[in-house]
């Protein structure tokens, strides 16, 4: 009887809960009013021939080294930053290898570990989800071959500075280091720079958050040259679309556009974290699109309740150390002011639901 190999039939499985997302959707961490209307133009100029063909990508990557300020051997797209984790899995883990990664944190990188048959280290944030650089230098051995880092963090929205990172980098030689830089945009601060000088460096980027291209599914990998043809050998020819291809270099060029989303999305952050501390809700200070704040027993009822108010936030209990914990995403102003009155109504009646008859 056919059977899957033991390490994919024991893996985690991951379930967004992608179906009957009505209302404002403000749990998946997207662009809330979509992408540059450059982009939207060249959706519309599409012929057909450029649909007839097989997507090349070598112009797009040539524009996003550019745009990164990095040479072109240096840039691999991919079809989002998912692709580029799961092609540093399988370009680097073997079975009995070991994968390192601070958790909560994005679950991805440890089911791609995991389906190489590589062992999973998991190592817990410490107080108030900060990264546990020296608990996670204690944990590489001579087996470590791939350290993950999502900088800002999923879903807590905290950072590790680039210090710690180049230690990271410089105790585990014989190791990529991945830093999934998803949330750059909202946070200003990159390694990206470092990627020539550190030649087990690697830094992921997405289009998907800030430019609004999450549908189009395309990301960037880079890293020292010689590391990213091994890469590129184990990843489909034709992994980006040629639709996302064509879109991708409308989307760099309108830097206004981006910049002004990022603006909204940082005031509306502030605004949130200040009404947050308002209410008494406890949270975490973020560097990302969103904030996780603490609802304890009433999580759910929370959610509940800003979802009959047409807004669509995310619980995140199931991720380690977040029991009760809510993640909300910030977007346009509007959408976030919108955010902001339902939390505080809502909050109010959490409040009043626990006063005694």
């Amino acid at each position: 009887m056919l059977s899957a190999r033991a390490a994919v039939r024991n893996l985690k499985e991951y379930h967004p809960p992608l179906g009957g997302r009505e209302g404002l959707r403000l749990d998946f961490n997207e662009n809330t009013v979509g992408c540059s209307p450059r982009v939207l133009e060249v959706l519309r100029n599409l012929d057909p021939e450029t649909l007839a063909k097989y997507p090349e990508r070598e112009p797009a990557e040539r524009a996003v080294a550019e745009f990164l300020a990095v040479a072109p051997g240096q840039v691999l797209l991919t079809n989002g930053v998912d692709e580029a984790i799961h092609l540093m899995a399988e370009t680097y883990l073997e079975a009995g290898d070991q994968a390192v990664v601070a958790v909560p944190t994005f679950s991805m990188y440890e089911i791609y570990a995991a389906a190489t048959g590589a062992q999973v280290v998991t190592v817990a944030c410490q107080e108030d989800f900060a990264f546990p650089t020296e608990q996670l230098l204690a944990r590489l051995t001579d087996r470590t071959r791939l350290v993950a880092v999502a900088n800002p963090n999923n879903p807590t929205g905290t950072v590790a500075s680039r210090e710690d990172l180049l230690r990271i980098a410089g105790a585990a030689p014989n190791a990529a280091l991945l830093v999934d830089e998803a949330y750059f945009d909202f946070y200003g601060e990159s390694v990206l720079d470092a990627v020539s000088a550190t030649p087990n460096l690697f830094v992921a980027r997405t289009f998907s958050k800030a430019y609004g291209l999450a549908g189009l599914r395309i990301g960037a990998l880079a890293g020292p040259a010689e590391q990213i043809r091994m890469v590129r050998r184990v990843g489909s020819p034709y992994n980006v679309n040629a639709v996302a291809l064509a879109c991708l270099p409308a989307a760099l060029a309108d830097r206004e556009y981006i910049g002004g989303y990022v603006a909204e999305v940082r005031r509306g952050r502030e605004r949130l974290e200040q009404e947050l501390d308002a209410l008494g809700v406890r949270y975490w200070p973020s560097q990302a699109n969103f904030v996780l704040a603490y609802f304890g027993g009433q999580g759910g009822t929370f959610i509940r309740a800003m979802r009959e108010r047409g807004i669509l936030v995310r619980d995140r209990s199931g991720d380690a150390g977040c029991q009760g914990c809510v993640r909300m995403t910030l977007g346009s102003a509007e959408h976030s002011e919108r955010l902001i009155a339902a939390l505080r109504a809502v909050v109010s009646e959490l409040k009043n639901a626990r006063v005694p008859a």
